[in-house]
C-alpha cells in the first residue's frame, strides 16, 4: 500500500486560505517537480503568528504574504529546511516584522554549482 498523496486541493496563488481557526495557508507561485503546485506556507495563530517555511522571494509571493499578514504580529519565522523553495523569504520576512528566524542550522556546504533545486 502506497502513501495516499492528495493531488487535488483548492487554492489560488496569492490568496490566503483558512484551514482551521488558527491555521492559514498561502501557496507560493513556484510550481515545479519538487514543489508540485507550489510551496505551502503556513501561518499559525491569530493576531500573534508564526510563519512556517515562508517560501521564495518572488514579487507576487512577497505581496501575497504581506496581505495575508496584515494586522498580525509575526513573532516567529520557522524554517523546516533550507531548500530554495522554503527558506529564501525567511530573513526578509523576519527583518520586516522584527522577529527571528528559527531552524536547525545553516547548510554545512552549498552544493557545487548551486542548489540542486534551482535547475
Amino acid at each position: 500500500m502506497g502513501i495516499p498523496f492528495v493531488k487535488n486541493f483548492d487554492f489560488e496563488y496569492g490568496v490566503v486560505k483558512r484551514l482551521s481557526p488558527l491555521i492559514r495557508r498561502v501557496v507560493a507561485d513556484n510550481p515545479g517537480p519538487f514543489t508540485y503546485t507550489g510551496t505551502g506556507v503556513y501561518i499559525i495563530g491569530d493576531k500573534n503568528v508564526a510563519v512556517i517555511d515562508p517560501g521564495p522571494t518572488t514579487p507576487n509571493h512577497r505581496a501575497a504574504l504581506k496581505k495575508a499578514l496584515e494586522g498580525c504580529v509575526v513573532t516567529h519565522v520557522l524554517v523546516t529546511h533550507h531548500h530554495i523553495d522554503h527558506s529564501p523569504m525567511a530573513a526578509p520576512l523576519a527583518a520586516e516584522h522584527g522577529s527571528k528566524v528559527y531552524g536547525f542550522g545553516q547548510q554545512a556546504k552549498p552544493p557545487e554549482g548551486g542548489s540542486p533545486r534551482s535547475r
